[in-house]
């Protein structure tokens, strides 16, 4: 009835071997985009959480006239008993002056993955309640994380 003529209905080796080429550049072309979207998408994050916790602290200070001990008391649903003033030092924190949690988490640094650094004494230029990242690499922007 129907007459096949061999291999005219099939792949052959070297239309799929194009076909695979073809995959290839795409995904080479496509990939480094993906990758750079992922650092960005990170940065806008390490920004934006950096910008939240300052806030956190500065509103600590502002209600306890002290900072956090750690970055943990700005989460914290009961009253921290102290804080830290300028020098390191404690300083105790009446009930009445704390309004928190001023956070409902404290994240972690997005670039780095691990805790941000936060300054609990005056120490190489940074001040007591100084928040930075905890990464050592360099932002596209050219500037080091730990300087944002």
């Amino acid at each position: 009835m129907f007459k096949r003529v061999h291999g005219s209905h099939a792949f052959n080796l070297v239309g799929m071997l194009g076909v695979l080429v073809v995959l290839a550049v795409l995904v080479a072309v496509m990939l480094p985009g993906f990758t750079g979207a992922s650092l960005q998408s990170r940065e806008v994050a390490l920004q934006s959480d950096l910008k939240i916790l300052r806030n956190a602290i500065w509103l600590f200070q502002v209600d306890c006239g002290c900072s956090p001990e750690s970055l943990a008391d700005l989460a914290t649903t009961t009253s921290p008993a102290f804080g830290i003033n300028s020098t390191g030092s404690r300083k105790a924190i009446g009930p009445a002056d704390w309004n928190g949690p001023y956070v409902a988490s404290v994240p972690n640094d997005p670039i780095s993955g691990n805790a941000f650094f936060y300054y609990t004494s005056p120490v190489n230029g940074h001040k007591v309640g100084e928040l930075t990242s905890s990464s050592s690499a360099t932002g596209r922007d050219g500037k080091a994380y730990s300087t944002w």
